[in-house]
Order: structure tokens, then sequence, then C-alpha cells
């Protein structure tokens, strides 16, 4: 695969749309469309610098987990405390002030950051860290009015019915329920 353009073909106001075009492996043109959350000045910049956090979150052998609606898939799903880095903001603070925003829990320590990975492959560039921290505190609602979030610690048996029963998922949050359900988080 060759690249051959990078281009901007729109500006939104929180995602940037670029067209990628390449020669594939029999050297014809084929056209990429991704978007990304930062300006890119090159193909060289893409997935070069994370832009957030998914928080794998827990509280005395329980799973934190946000039953949120999403507008891209206009339903609830089952997610993980998460967001993006503000500027000049450390992956350590973002942790404790997403946590916060998104549930009124405080971070009571953090276990391990994973290096960054993309969240989405086939259309993003966005890559994000995985933090799994250990939280305490009470529920609070302090959430913008855009969105609509409630925050609950969950049992594995919870959190094996969840699964079994088929509800929505985000896939990190599923995999990380998972995990949590065999007692590997």
């Amino acid at each position: 695969m060759e690249l051959i353009r990078f281009e901007k073909v729109r500006d939104g106001k929180y995602l940037k749309n670029y067209e990628i075009t390449y020669l594939n492996k029999l050297g014809r043109e084929k056209k990429y469309e991704i978007v990304s959350r930062r300006e890119l000045a090159s193909a060289a910049d893409l997935g070069s610098k994370p832009s957030g956090v998914s928080i794998v979150a827990t509280n005395n052998d329980k799973l934190l987990l946000l039953h949120e609606f999403r507008m891209g898939v206009n339903c609830n799903v089952y997610n993980l405390c998460a967001g993006m880095l503000e500027k000049g903001e450390d992956i350590e603070a973002c942790i404790a002030r997403e946590l916060y925003e998104e549930t009124g829990l405080k971070l009571r320590r953090i276990k391990k950051i994973l290096p960054p990975s993309f969240a989405a492959v086939a259309f993003s560039d966005t890559t994000t860290y995985i933090a799994f921290a250990e939280v305490e505190g009470d529920f609070e609602d302090n959430s913008s009015e855009n969105e609509q979030i409630e925050a609950k610690f969950y049992t594995r048996e919870e959190v094996t019915a969840l699964i079994e029963q088929g509800e929505a998922f985000s896939s990190r949050a599923q995999m990380a329920a998972y995990f949590f359900t065999l007692g590997a988080i």
C-alpha cells in the first residue's frame, strides 16, 4: 500500500474529516475516509497523540459501569467512564476529572495505565489510554446537560447477567466486563 494524497475535506466542531488516497496492492487508486479529533498536518500525524482515556474502575470487588444514552447509536449503552484530555492536562488529572464529572466519585488509586491504543481503527486515528483504577465516594450527577448517564457499581453476578442477556455495550466495556466476571480485574 502506498499513500498518494492526504487532505482534509471537512472541519466539524469536534471531528475533522480526511480523505486518504492509496495505491492498493494491485496498483489501483483507493480512497479512504477517516475522522480525527485533532488537526492533522500530514499522514505522519495519524495516531501520533493520545486524545483521551477509558477507565476500568472498581470499588470493593464491584465494577463501575455507566448506562448512558449515546446519540451515535440512539440507545442506552453500558460503557466505561471515559473522556478526552484537556489542553495541558496530564493523564492522571484527566482520570480524576472524568471520574468526578461523570459519576461524582473520587480516584483512590491508579493501578495501571496501558499505553495508548486505537479506539476505532476502521474509521479514526483516535488513540486513548486504558486505565485501571480504584475509586471511592458517593455518586453525584456532575455531567453536562448533553449527557444522560446513570453510574452504578455491579457485582460479578450482575455483570455476568448483563452480558448473557445481550445488553448493549461498547466493545471496550464489554471486554472489561467479561474479564471482570472471570476475576481478572
